[in-house]
């Protein structure tokens, strides 16, 4: 009789080299995910900087036009933005090949993180109880979904309000801004990413409240703590002078922080449901 193999998903009795061997695949299928997304990003170079990198030094860009219809709306002039004066400069070489190829790794990743978030999931998924498994149903959807929300709230609003604001920013009139392209991609890319990972700050939170390191008394009793500091987060991320930039950065954030408060107390009061039905049985026993 030949023997059965174990499936790939059945960690019973598996090894720590066996777990080994599937995390490195994770890795690899990941990276693998990475470099096709990376070529094809690439291969669109036109759209990857004329359209999407370079976009929010554009008077064009679709948040600019957003905002200054609003202050039309409002006799407002001070909306309408005007970020056309900002001039690109390459000064190496290999300036602007290095700064295609970090931009497209950047957009790879960007575009590979859902599938990237599945692999680890399948990964770890197995060694979760089933009532852990019905409780981080859709963990995938909502961990991607984060992440790309925070990305595209950091392109569409936070970069276009830091683009406009010191690319123009003047300590003398006889100073001109030649701004390094390398400089320019490095603050679009870094703010995206950062922003992103912000985003996931709600997981952080569940995940927290689930190993009893944090409680929603906790971050409730520091609720006006918590404002403070995400305005002066706005703050840095928006440095332009009008609380309006500031308070378009700031809501998204503070939403993020209540809405990690309420999952903290439903998870919290699960587990103290949980707690308290262990205990009711151990009684009974």
């Amino acid at each position: 009789m030949k023997k059965s193999r174990r499936k790939p998903n059945d960690e019973e009795g598996m090894t720590f080299w066996e777990h080994l061997d599937q995390l490195r695949g994770v890795l690899i299928r990941s990276i693998v995910a990475i470099i096709l997304l990376t070529i094809i990003a690439f291969s669109f170079k036109g759209i990857l900087f004329d359209i999407i990198i370079l976009g929010p030094k554009n008077s064009d860009f679709i948040t600019y036009r957003i905002l200054c219809k609003i202050g039309k709306a409002l006799s407002m002039n001070f909306f309408c933005l005007e970020p056309s004066t900002i001039k690109l400069i390459n000064i190496n070489l290999a300036g602007q090949f290095m700064s295609h190829m970090t931009i497209s790794i950047m957009a790879g990743f960007i575009i590979a993180s859902p599938y990237i978030v599945w692999e680890f999931w399948r990964f770890i998924k197995p060694g979760l109880t089933e009532n852990e498994k019905k409780t981080t149903h859709g963990a995938v959807a909502v961990i991607s979904g984060l992440f790309i929300t925070g990305v595209l709230f950091s392109y569409f609003v936070a970069v276009p309000l830091m683009v406009n604001f010191l690319g123009n920013y003047q300590v003398s009139a006889s100073v001109v801004n030649q701004i390094a392209l390398t400089s320019y991609t490095s603050a679009v890319t870094t703010m995206c990413f950062l922003m992103g990972l912000v985003f996931e700050f709600p997981i952080v939170v569940l995940f927290l409240t689930r190993i009893g390191i944090l409680t929603p008394q906790f971050l409730t009793r520091y609720r006006k703590h918590t404002i403070v500091v995400i305005l002066i987060v706005a703050g840095f991320i928006t440095p332009s002078p009008d609380i309006f930039s500031q308070l378009i950065v700031a809501i998204p954030l503070y939403l993020l922080f209540e809405i990690s408060i309420q999952l903290s107390r439903k998870i919290y009061k699960k587990l103290q449901r949980q707690e308290e039905s262990e205990e009711n049985e151990n009684l009974a026993g």
